[in-house]
This record gives structure tokens, C-alpha cells and sequence, in this order.
């Protein structure tokens, strides 16, 4: 009798090991789509899209041109050196108006394979915003994506002290 109770006790513990295990994955599946902000879209300078989306009227990158205003960067296009994301290149140019860090683009980004493009849809978008929204290259990495992200920081930082 005892080694029934036993049993449907241990049974009892991995059915709801499971179900709180099910439960916890689904949330984690949740917030990367609630993080990804795929809908803004990021096109590389070559032509190809890292997303669905794409990015209209982003002018294409220049270099050399500046105008200095009175926000925190000179205004032109920046193009940070290529930096070794271990999947691949990553390159950025940074695109200054106003003073301010107004798009990023990427003329260079891991996709060699399936995995590597689904990393850099993934990451590409929310590297983006998070640096235009901090106005600077110190970002948040991305889950899953540690070497996209610290390339993406090391190119940004570099084409964002041409700016200064």
C-alpha cells in the first residue's frame, strides 16, 4: 500500500514538473515575439532584407559628409569597421540628423546560414531601437545572440566617435 501512495506521489510531482515547465517555456516564447520589433524592419545597405519589413525613405550611407548641429553627434553618415561576430561580419552605419543618432543600418551581418539569419532577424531589430533609443552604442545583449550583439556594439561605438 505504502509503495502505491509512493508512486502516484512521484507521479504527481513530474506531471506538474512538466506543466510548470510547459508554462514557463510559453512565456519565455512570448517575450522574444513581444520584444521583437520586426514591424520597424531592417534592411541592409546592400539591398537585402533581414526581415519582412523593410525600412522606406532610409537614405543610403555616405561617408566623409558632415554638418556640425547642436545635438550630441555632427550630422552625416558613419560607417563603423567591420567586427567579427563569430558566424560572421557585422557592419554598421550610423546615420546622424539633428544632432542624433536617427537610424542604423547594416552593410554587413552574419547570414551564411539558416541559423545565422534567424539570429540576426531576430537581434538586428532590437539592436537598432535600443541604441537609437539610448542615443549611444551601449546596448542590451540579446538573448541568443551575445556575439551579434557585442559586434554590433564594438562597429556602432566606433562610427559614433566619428560623429563627435
Amino acid at each position: 500500500m505504502k509503495a502505491d501512495i509512493a508512486k502516484y506521489i512521484v507521479g504527481a510531482v513530474i506531471v506538474v514538473a512538466f506543466v510548470a515547465y510547459l508554462i514557463f517555456s510559453n512565456k519565455n516564447s512570448q517575450n522574444v515575439i513581444a520584444t521583437n520589433p520586426a514591424s520597424s524592419g531592417v534592411t541592409a545597405t546592400d539591398g537585402t532584407t533581414i526581415t519582412a519589413a523593410t525600412t522606406a525613405g532610409t537614405p543610403p550611407p555616405t561617408s566623409g559628409s558632415s554638418t556640425t548641429t547642436a545635438g550630441q553627434y555632427k550630422d552625416g553618415t558613419y560607417t563603423g569597421p567591420v567586427a567579427d561576430a563569430f558566424y560572421g561580419n557585422l557592419q554598421v552605419v550610423a546615420v546622424i540628423q539633428g544632432g542624433k543618432l536617427a537610424d542604423v543600418q547594416f552593410t554587413q551581418y552574419p547570414k551564411d546560414n539558416g541559423h545565422s539569419q534567424q539570429v540576426s532577424a531576430t537581434a538586428l531589430p532590437i539592436l537598432k531601437q535600443e541604441a537609437i533609443t539610448a542615443q549611444n552604442a551601449q546596448v542590451n545583449v540579446v538573448s541568443g545572440a551575445t556575439q551579434d550583439s557585442q559586434a554590433f556594439e564594438q562597429s556602432l561605438s566606433a562610427a559614433l566617435a566619428q560623429a563627435q
